[in-house]
C-alpha cells in the first residue's frame, strides 16, 4: 500500500512531498517507509517495522492522517505507478 501526498504551493517556496509505504517484509513482519522532502531536492528516509498488520496498518494511517491535517492533499504518485 502506498500513498503520496503533496503540500499545495505557497508563493515561491519549494513544493514538499511525502510518501509512505506499507510493505511486508521477508520476516513475516511489516515495514512502514516514510519519505519526505522538496520535489527535485534533498529527501529523508524512515524505516520503521512492526510484527503486526494491524498494528502497522494503524501507524500508517496515523501517519497520513497527520500530514492530511497539515495541508498536504493525496495526488497521484510521480511517474502514473500508484503502487498495489
Amino acid at each position: 500500500m502506498r500513498v503520496y501526498l503533496r503540500q499545495p504551493p505557497i508563493g515561491t517556496a519549494p513544493l514538499r512531498y511525502v510518501q509512505l509505504t506499507l510493505a511486508p517484509d521477508l520476516f513475516g513482519g511489516w515495514e512502514l517507509v516514510r519519505e519526505s522532502g522538496e520535489i527535485g531536492g534533498r529527501i529523508q528516509l524512515r524505516r520503521e517495522q512492526y510484527l503486526l498488520q494491524e498494528e502497522a496498518q494503524r501507524a500508517f494511517d496515523k501517519a497520513r492522517d497527520s500530514q492530511l491535517k497539515r495541508g498536504y492533499e493525496i495526488t497521484p504518485a510521480p511517474g502514473g505507478d500508484d503502487g498495489p
